[in-house]
């Protein structure tokens, strides 16, 4: 297996060869300090604030597909290969403004300005992808930007007219892209203590992981990168996932919907909201644009949360993982991954490979609760799968978030409501078995007690007769 120890990418515009002397630097880290490009900001090293946003191109095909991303939690190896634009390197080829840039000073977009960058870049990146200008597309990508000078009306008013300027001259780097493409060693990163490792496909990954079976697997690094930003963990051994391109793929076939661990939710998004529109809210309500465009259905569910908000759907859908490892390969459901808090059911040496999600004619119904609509943790998830025929509940799959120490299906709930019509006396009694399945705690997010009156009422509302109709028509709001 063939290494390198240089990190290479283009930084607006120019080819940049780097040798990290530290396994963990951050983008962001190396932007304001070895790169001296400090327009770029740091707000809460969390991804939250997005301050720090900036926009990183990668090469498919004949073409480059630009994301804006958090560079505070991403780390500089995993742009190894891409192409990255600052809010230094918008402007034209002449020195003048970009047209995001002009309307945000035409229409008074900018106060204090520390979020400023972060803005610029969201929209910057918006309008590189040719996205609608419409007020309700607009505040989707701008959600994780935050203002705390509340100076959001200008800011949606000059996206609104970022159009309206002449279209600028845009470099051509797709060359410069390719030339690095053609680079096929490993990358590998070592400071004193700790190593990293970029794989560019599975065989290179199974070797790695017969070798370091504790590595930790990074996939996108929207929760990971937080355990270096505000843990300030070392972890001795990492293994990036983001080159091995037999991960990252999504496919529909007549009996459901195919997903590599490493397909984002930016790429999976628009085919599971068209079969099931309740699903895809629930996607655009995890994290925000720049978390969506790095945060992999994979990663989150090879991470284990209990608030993740991905497997309560996924297992009240009845999905399956395959799980791979040097020499055999083996697929179980979804709910029998989760073993405990912090504990799944992964072998020596073994990685989540695929996710596969049969379809069929149940409907689906989603219900999130937390403190803020978007960009916000549950603090309870309920995900309800079921099929009526004549009025009865013939099939029925129920899962939450949030109410125990893993993703969890409501079976004694389950075995109440089924082949039963959801009459007002069966919904009380299948509200009074969720004490059965769930015993919540308590925590910053919920006491216990909000946690099952949440879980209860959700359940209620999915069943009533209004709502079964809008779970029917695709209308069920997460």
């Amino acid at each position: 297996m063939s290494r390198s120890a240089h990190i290479q990418f283009i930084l607006n515009g120019q080819l940049h060869q780097v040798e990290p002397v530290d396994t963990h630097q951050t983008l962001l880290q190396y932007l304001r300090g070895q790169a001296a490009l400090r327009g770029t900001k740091e707000g809460c090293a969390e991804g939250d604030c997005g301050a720090c946003t900036l926009v990183v191109g990668e090469l498919s095909g004949n073409k480059i597909v630009y994301r804006a991303l958090n560079a505070c939690i991403l780390l500089l190896a995993q742009i190894d290969g891409c192409e990255v634009i600052s809010v230094e390197g918008v402007q034209d080829k002449d020195g003048g403004l970009h047209p995001v840039q002009q309307a945000l000073v035409d229409f008074h977009g900018s106060q204090c300005g520390f979020c400023t960058p972060g803005f610029v870049m969201s929209l910057y990146a918006h309008y590189r992808n040719g996205r609608p200008a419409d007020r309700e597309s607009l505040k989707t990508a701008l959600a994780g930007n935050l203002c705390r000078c509340t100076g959001y009306g200008p800011i949606l008013a000059a996206g609104q007219a970022m159009y309206n300027y002449q279209q600028p001259e845009v470099m051509d780097t797709v060359s410069l892209l390719r030339e690095i493409a053609n680079n096929e060693l490993v990358l590998h990163v070592a400071d004193d203590d700790n190593q990293l490792f970029a794989p560019t496909n599975e065989s290179e990954l199974q070797q790695l992981l017969q070798q370091y079976p504790t590595a930790t697997l990074w996939a996108g690094g929207t929760d990971a990168g937080l355990w270096i930003t505000k843990r300030l963990a070392r972890l001795p051994t990492i293994i990036m996932l983001g080159k091995i391109a037999e991960l990252n793929f999504v496919r529909q076939t007549s009996a459901g919907i195919h997903m590599g661990a490493m397909a984002r939710y930016v790429d999976v998004c628009d085919i599971l909201a068209t079969e099931w529109p309740a699903f895809g809210e629930v996607i655009r309500r995890t994290g925000s644009v720049q978390v969506r465009n790095a945060g992999t259905l994979g990663g989150n569910i090879a991470n284990g949360s209990p608030i993740g908000d991905m497997a309560p759907v996924l297992i009240a859908l009845g999905a399956k993982l395959t799980l791979a490892k040097q020499g055999s390969t083996r697929e179980i459901l979804l709910e029998d991954f989760f073993v405990a808090y912090g504990q799944q059911d992964l072998g020596p040496g073994e990685y989540v490979r695929s996710i596969f999600i049969p379809t069929g004619s149940a409907q689906l119904a989603t219900w999130k609760i937390s403190k803020r609509f978007d960009q916000d943790i549950s603090a309870v998830l309920g995900a309800f799968c079921f099929s009526l025929a004549g009025g009865r509940i013939t099939e029925l799959r129920i899962a939450y978030g949030g109410m125990a120490a893993t993703p969890k299906r409501a079976l004694a709930t389950e075995a109440v409501l089924l082949g039963q019509v959801p009459s007002e006396e069966i919904l009380a009694t299948a509200t009074l078995s969720l004490a059965e399945d769930f015993t919540p705690i308590s925590d910053m997010r919920a006491s216990s007690s909000y946690r099952m009156q949440s879980a209860q009422a959700l359940l209620r509302k999915t069943f009533s007769a209004s709502h079964v109709y809008l779970a029917k028509t695709g209308a069920a709001d997460a």
